[in-house]
């Protein structure tokens, strides 16, 4: 029996004034996937990707967590959230790491880590510390715990965010390029904590210019093109035996540059 779907898409667009940056995009990851999404940049992988908590309206299309649609109105001539507590709630199950690690800079590692937790999820203090230590164990930062973000690397830092994310039982994680902000040396350290989360069977969707990673660490591939889904496949299909000439051209391009 296939397991349920946990994130999806469905005929997501999104624009930008003139600019057309989703064009009817759908696409699911069911429990224990991890999905890699490869594009061009301004293919709209980020895009979607801040779509799935509302961090971005779509125009048209929907999305839904664990088969709930989160519910838009037209108001004003735009879109919105009908029920911004479902947005929310919704928002509180997933976990997203961004490019560029967002840690409160007045918070230590732990408390970025226990912050939504304690005062998001409302669970107890002493829980969530054990936890959130739990944690920095797993990604290597349990030496860090009260540190300040301007005292770690960006590989440290980044890891910090996982570890935040990871913090809030997330149905699914999202990663958004979370090495691209890195320097080459820093990459594998956060690459390796990623690896161990899929292992463990989490539920991701990871966009990534990292193709040998994900490749190596994805149930599904889905190649963007300027808004749409030009490609979807197994590794690979996606990586090694691309059927579009677009896709075909892409990857042997960042293939090349790896």
């Amino acid at each position: 029996m296939a397991k349920p779907v946990v994130i999806e898409a469905i005929g997501v667009e999104k624009h930008f004034g003139a600019n057309k940056v989703l064009r009817g995009v759908s696409l699911a990851a069911r429990e224990g996937e991890v999905v890699s999404i490869v594009g061009a940049s301004g293919s709209g992988k980020s895009t979607l990707l801040r779509c799935f908590p509302l961090l971005e309206i779509p125009d048209a299309g929907d999305v839904a967590i664990a088969g709930e649609v989160l519910a838009l109105v037209e108001r004003g001539g735009r879109r919105v959230p009908r029920d911004m507590g479902q947005v929310q709630r919704v928002r509180s199950e997933l976990g997203f790491v961004f490019q560029s690690f967002n840690l409160w800079p007045h918070r230590t590692v732990l408390g970025n880590v226990i912050e939504a937790p304690v005062h998001v999820q409302k669970r107890p203090r002493a829980e969530c510390i054990a936890e959130a230590e739990a944690l920095l164990e797993k990604v290597g930062l349990a030496d860090k715990r009260d540190a300040w973000p301007a005292q770690l690397s960006g590989g440290q830092q980044q890891r910090a965010a996982i570890a935040r994310a990871l913090a809030m039982r997330p149905k699914a994680l999202l990663f958004d390029e979370p090495t691209s902000a890195l320097d080459p040396e820093l990459v594998g350290e956060v690459l390796r904590v990623i690896r161990g989360l899929a292992e463990e069977g989490r539920t991701m969707l990871i966009v990534t210019h990292e193709m040998s990673f994900a490749a190596e660490v994805s149930s599904r591939a889905v190649f963007l093109d300027a808004g749409i889904v030009g490609e979807e496949g197994s590794p690979e299909q996606i990586f090694r035996h691309p059927q579009t000439d677009r896709c075909r051209a892409f990857v042997a391009r960042h293939l090349a540059r790896g």
